[in-house]
């Protein structure tokens, strides 16, 4: 929001001495956030005058048509007589006054002006554009054109307001009444402790039977709405110097008088208004939901087709404006051929979510649409309204039909209720009730109460909703920079949560095992599920959908890390980096079988236990999950050796250090899941309360995947769950014993059938030989034709150990004989040779 500090003294009494720069020390004090301060015309010189053109000889011998005039500019120049100036403009005639500056004189950007000679004459002074003089764009391109009753020789500097301080605040979407000059200026009232002249404060006429035929189809999308006609305007009238020129600094064009008085009414009241050719408006004016598919033709020559949920304005032949947007074609007061004669004027107010979600949806931001979606006063809608039609009729001279519509949906003002001393409690500063209940009367609130403050918050201030939102109020009006710095005194916690010490011992476990982590965003798309080849009633599939994606293309909440990890390894290999070992730890969301709708925790006090497990109940399954994608070597070539591949026993080996870490003993077996290759896939599963349960899979992927998804070849994953694996766990992980005495080894060759899963004789093994086993290791896998063509051979090392003594042949021997029978049992394993 740009303001000029010369419309803000209108409202506010302002010292004669305050700055732009004092102003904007006041405003970020208050809490407003004013970015710069804009000083307009600080390098202008004079003299620069109004003056009136006697003659134009044309100069053809030139590439460029060039003119010679003479311009009568008073007694300005000291002799009285015309001034002869060369100009290439042609947009002026004869008779037209216009904006002179003479020798002697600098322009914006120290462009000295003195009498040169060019195109064989000689040039004394410049006639001017809005450009040259910094005005900005004025609609016209060209030289400008004052209107006739200006006397000549008049002082064109203060004619065209040209000095002045244009303060820039960015507004922040809590505070909408700030994009209009009625709200700053309340605010800077506020701050110097001066009265507030309020624009909106008119004598507006009640509403009657005899306005303009208005039918609101959802009064919960628009609220209110005002229509006000005038008849009999000036086709031939323009905006005046002083509008335009108010438009300009705040950085608006000016367009034609109606639409220009329009704009500067929502500049002063923060009211969007839209005025419509009454002759071209076909019946009673409408507000509904526009039909799915139906067309629009905006003011801005866009052909859009709109949404069930587009709040449209309505005639008899269909929509003629986004409401809250923009207005239709169909509608436009025409500027050009100056045949509008009578003007509908539409205030209205309309729901901020649903004008956000339509100018989102079309793409098409703009002044109103910025202001309705922050929010704007209700009630202001027919002072608007009123002083738009009091423009027309003193500038256009229009006359104001008796007739005054006003719809408006019954609503009740909003009243919070505060303790006295709440701002006190939230700020660590005692106020006192009497500067808070000032402060609130300050911003437009009705306080009654004495140590129960009832609040009833203005209809400008839709921001405030809770108490805090007043202790806010209060808070920055007696100013932020007031409030004592004190380190905060937390109470004393249990650190961090079981659950939280395994994923910092995940995320550094992975690290050191040469991982790099690479966070991802939680959203993807449903067509990676295809990919992946996952089946039609995979739990994975079942996905929680966001309402207001980032992306249409990632619409829902991840169940799996994978899409994420693999995109980011896909972007790394795209770029040149072909050796990657990438990893991840984060939530999955999965939908609960029961849809529940979330309440609204408080803000002014601690949520009670029930309050917080409702919500909870409300939100997805979010289990974390680790998983770890790799491609190109795992190992480096170098003097030191050949290296190796990244393949799937790097996979399963990140699962076991995760398992490691979780203290949970991982089974792994073959499997066969989505996106793994049927062959080279391990399913990871651990044991819980006796039954097996499978938390993840690990190995290479499938070559159908990896060409889906343009991966490298090879490439290897292994995704987990890490909260099964802390439910299976058996708490914290336990240092090993140290014994001081020598181990004793046993090694074991076992013929199984090849169906049979290693893990499961290695589980029998560990089991039967009991406490004194120390280690158990796979090292050889053989099979040959002796054994026959459906069993194999499986050798293991077994360490056994005792902590008090040396344990003797006898006893090693009797440890692995048990383990052997067990194995036996359970596997039906013979021993090799036996």
């Amino acid at each position: 929001m740009r303001v000029p500090l010369s419309w803000l003294r209108e409202y506010v009494d302002l010292p004669a001495t305050e700055t732009g720069r004092d102003v904007q020390a006041k405003l970020i004090s208050a809490g407003l956030e004013v970015e710069t301060v804009e000083p307009l015309g600080a390098d202008l010189k004079g003299p620069l005058v109004v003056g009136q053109v006697l003659t134009i000889e044309e100069l053809t011998e030139f590439k460029k048509p060039i003119r010679f005039c003479t311009v009568a500019v008073g007694t300005a120049n000291g002799t009285g007589e015309p001034q002869e100036i060369v100009c290439g403009a042609r947009n002026f005639a004869v008779g037209d006054k216009v904006v002179v500056v003479l020798p002697g004189a600098v322009l914006p950007g120290n462009f000295a002006i003195a009498a040169r000679k060019t195109y064989g004459k000689t040039s004394h002074g410049m006639i001017c554009s809005g450009d040259e003089l910094g005005m900005g764009d004025d609609g016209s391109g060209g030289i400008i054109v004052l209107p006739p009753e200006v006397e000549v020789g008049t002082d064109a500097i203060e004619l065209l307001q040209l000095v002045d301080e244009v303060l820039d605040i960015a507004v922040t979407p809590d505070r909408g009444y700030a994009l209009s000059m009625r709200g700053v200026a309340r605010e800077t009232a506020i701050a110097y402790g001066l009265p507030l002249r309020d624009p909106a404060l008119l004598d507006v006429p009640a509403p009657n039977a005899f306005g303009y035929p208005v039918q609101v189809s959802d009064p919960m999308g628009c609220d209110r709405f005002t229509a006000r006609t005038v008849t009999g305007l000036d086709p031939d009238a323009h905006s005046p110097i002083w509008l335009r020129r108010r438009l300009q600094k705040a950085g608006m064009r000016p367009i034609s008088l109606a639409v220009d008085i329009t704009n500067y009414v929502m500049l002063e009241l923060g009211q969007p208004l839209h005025a419509y050719d009454r002759s071209r408006v076909q019946g009673t004016i409408g507000v509904r939901r526009a039909e799915q598919g139906e067309k629009l033709t905006t003011l801005d020559g866009v052909k859009r087709t709109l949404n069930a949920e587009d709040l449209v304005i309505t005639d008899d032949r269909g929509p003629i404006g986004l409401a809250g947007v923009m207005g239709g074609a169909n509608t436009e007061i025409d500027d050009t051929e100056g045949t509008t004669t009578e003007v509908v004027v539409e205030a209205a107010h309309f729901d901020a979510i649903s004008i956000a979600r339509t100018a989102r949806r079309h793409k098409l931001a703009s002044e109103a649409s910025k202001r309705f979606e922050r929010g704007v006063d209700p009630q202001a809608a027919s002072a608007a309204a009123q002083r738009t039609v009091d423009l027309l009729v003193l500038l256009a001279g229009g006359t104001a039909d008796a007739g005054v519509t006003e719809v408006i949906a019954p609503s009740a003002p909003h009243s919070i209720t505060i303790p006295a001393n709440h701002p006190d409690k939230v700020a660590g500063v005692d106020y006192g009730r009497e500067t808070v209940v000032r402060r609130l009367q300050q911003v437009g609130c009705d306080v009654y109460g004495q140590d129960e403050l009832i609040v009833t918050v203005p209809s400008w201030r839709p921001d405030l909703t809770d108490p805090n939102d007043l202790a806010e109020e209060v808070i920055r009006l007696e100013g932020y920079e007031n409030l004592p710095s004190t380190l905060p005194k937390p109470p004393a916690g249990l650190g961090l949560t079981d659950r939280q010490r395994l994923h910092r011992r995940v995320g550094r476990a992975l690290a050191g095992a040469g991982y790099v982590e690479s966070p991802n965003y939680p959203f993807m798309g449903e067509q990676v599920l295809d990919q992946f080849g996952l089946a039609a009633d995979d739990p994975n599939r079942k996905v929680v959908k966001l309402v207001n994606p980032l992306s249409d293309e990632e619409p829902a909440l991840r169940t799996t890390l994978l899409p994420g990890l693999l995109q980011a390894l896909r972007r790394n290999d795209g770029r040149g980096s072909h050796d990657l070992a990438l990893f991840e730890t984060g939530l999955v969301f999965h939908p609960r079988a029961e849809l529940r709708i979330a309440g609204r925790l408080p803000v002014d006090r601690r949520p009670t236990d029930e309050e917080i497990a409702s919500l909870t109940a409300a939100l997805p399954v979010q289990p974390r999950h680790a998983a770890v994608v790799l491609a190109g070597a795992r190992e480096q070539a170098g003097w030191w050796g050949k290296g190796r591949p990244a393949d799937w026993a790097d996979a399963i080996e990140a699962a076991r250090v995760l398992a490691r870490e979780a203290g949970t003993e991982l089974l792994v077996r073959s499997g066969q899941y989505g996106p793994w290759h049927p062959g080279r896939c391990a399913e990871l599963s651990v044991v819980v309360d006796g039954t097996r349960r499978v938390v993840g899979h690990a190995g290479e992927l499938h070559p159908r995947v990896l060409k889906a998804l343009g991966l490298p070849a090879r490439t290897c994953a292994m995704e987990l769950d890490l909260d099964a694996l802390e439910e299976a766990s058996s708490g914290h992980p336990k240092g090993p014993k140290i014994s001081t005495f020598p181990v004793a080894t046993q090694d074991v060759a076992l013929v199984v059938d090849k169906a049979v899963p290693h893990t499961d004789v290695e589980a029998a093994l560990r089991e039967g030989a009991g406490e004194l086993l120390e280690s158990i290791r796979l090292f050889d896998e053989y099979e040959s034709e002796q054994l026959g063509g459906d069993r194999k051979s499986l050798a293991y090392a077994l360490r056994f150990r005792a902590d008090d003594r040396t344990l003797t042949v006898d006893e090693a021997s009797a440890a692995r004989d048990a383990a052997v029978a067990l194995a036996t049992e359970r596997t039906g394993a013979v021993l090799r040779g036996a």
